[in-house]
């Protein structure tokens, strides 16, 4: 059973090691003094990594559901561990609880920071964090495409007929797979680059926001985020990525290949591009009518926050929290809007809000003719009895972890608005929450150790989709 996990797992361990020669590297060119600790956890992790690569080297065809669950949580939390290695070697984050938080936050696209003053971090240190962002955003992609379905997660068994061309076997499908999504990534990263230097920024700021951005992380260089550049250009232009990013990366394969565009990928994309509008149109009007802003600042404002909050990315062009206590309220909930599946988006996502208000509607028109034969239709595709009681169980998990780490954070000694908005932004990997401690324009550096070590565990919750966390702590996991 292990022996394909602990494989994948070196593989993956080596390639953060090798991601780690990029700052190293980029440190000797600035003649910094942080390359050499870059290059220390370099070799350690690339020591580790090939060790378990080769001692457990073997072809693989076919995977287990238990090693597909295995591979995927021992991953993440090998390659957050490991990469801590260049924070606490440096001696900039010292502190293993921070450097862990910080780690998870980026892996997991979530965009939370410990760090009070980033723009006084080195160089190789805000790339590094950049790249973890990345590493993240691909990571999760490769997740949420190839093994969920085979996984049968959270509904996700509804694509799986839209794959039927592909070979059954785990890991032809995922090569068919990655390369594709790989193209599509590194082009959205590199128009993302581009477009924001061609807009202003240094390279140096345009790179570390563009590995960012498209992995809907969050993580800046800057204090004031995106606020920093006061920009109308470079708000527009993160914010189209963002959508970009937010997309079905599969929706960009189908458009290349010429494909039917009358799949369930679509109506996603229809559906979050209407609530993104009705979000921003409400809130602008919002905004407009209690005399925040006039109507060109009130768009602009809440069309870039928003976007950022419902997407998972927490940059910030303002600090909302200054709009009123009910703003914060909206943006709570606008965290737990998500985007499509199959995307760097974090939180309950599109396509499993379109199953749950199908089945509400179908509800409510049996209870007036209960003798209709209704089925629960998604787009051009049936939801199934299995798909619906995957969706209904990922979200009944969903809102208990919610619920569990507001509690656990509580009981640390953090008020209940803390606890709970901290609880949302973690699990959502929507980065900040709401109030000044954590809010827009504050960080988590002020919380317990114990906190973040159980925010952390959230981050990784959220990204994983609850459900392939939780399963590994059950006794019948391990009976098999």
């Amino acid at each position: 059973m292990w022996q394909p996990v602990l494989m994948i797992n070196g593989y993956l361990i080596s390639v953060l090691g090798l991601a780690m020669l990029v700052p190293a590297f980029s440190d000797m060119y600035w003649t910094s003094a942080s390359w050499s600790h870059f290059l220390s956890s370099s070799i350690i992790c690339l020591f580790i990594g090939l060790s378990l690569y080769l001692a457990n080297r073997m072809a693989i065809k076919k995977i287990t559901l238990q090693q597909g669950y295995l591979i995927t949580v021992c991953g993440w939390m090998s390659l957050t561990v490991l990469g801590t290695l260049p924070f606490v070697l440096s001696d900039t984050i010292p502190d293993f609880a921070d450097a862990f938080f910080e780690t998870m936050s980026g892996l997991s696209t979530t965009g939370a920071t410990i760090l009070p003053d980033v723009e006084a971090m080195p160089k190789a240190i805000l790339l590094w964090r950049s790249i973890l962002s990345c590493l993240g955003g691909i990571g999760i992609v490769m997740f949420a495409v190839a093994l969920l379905p085979y996984l049968g997660i959270g509904g996700m068994q509804i694509f799986q007929r839209e794959n039927s061309d592909i070979d059954d076997k785990f890991m032809p499908k995922f090569n068919y797979i990655a390369k594709r999504i790989m193209f599509v990534y590194v082009s959205l990263v590199l128009g993302c680059i581009f477009s924001l230097h061609w807009a202003g920024m240094p390279w140096f700021d345009a790179v570390n926001h563009g590995l960012s951005i498209v992995a809907t992380c969050g993580l800046s260089i800057k204090n004031a985020s995106l606020g920093f550049y006061d920009s109308i250009m470079v708000e527009m232009l993160a914010a189209l990525f963002l959508i970009l990013s937010s997309l079905p990366m599969t929706f960009y394969i189908m458009i290349i290949q010429n494909q039917d565009m009358h799949s369930f990928r679509t109506q996603q994309v229809v559906t979050f591009l209407k609530v993104l509008a009705v979000y921003i149109l409400a809130t602008s009007c919002w905004l407009v009518f209690k005399g925040v802003y006039g109507f060109g600042d009130a768009l602009r404002y809440a069309s870039f926050n928003i976007i950022s909050v419902v997407t998972s990315a927490g940059f910030c062009s303002t600090d909302y929290m200054t709009w009123g206590a009910f703003a914060g309220t909206l943006f709570m909930i606008f965290a737990l809007t998500g985007g499509c599946t199959g995307s760097t988006s974090g939180s309950i996502k599109i396509f499993r809000w379109q199953v749950i208000f199908a089945f509400i509607r179908q509800s409510l028109t049996l209870a007036t003719d209960p003798n209709r034969v209704l089925p629960v239709k998604i787009g051009s595709l049936t939801a199934g009895n299995a798909v619906m009681s995957s969706v209904f169980v990922f979200f009944a998990g969903y809102m208990l972890s919610i619920a569990a780490v507001s509690v656990l954070v509580a009981l640390t000694g953090e008020p209940f608005e803390i606890a709970f908005s901290a609880a949302i932004a973690s699990i959502t990997n929507s980065g900040p929450g709401v109030g000044k401690i954590i809010g827009p324009s504050g960080n988590y550096s002020s919380l317990s150790d114990i906190a973040k070590y159980i925010l952390a565990f959230a981050m990784l919750l959220g990204r994983l989709e609850v459900v392939t966390i939780l399963v590994v702590f059950t006794k019948n996991f391990w009976r098999k």
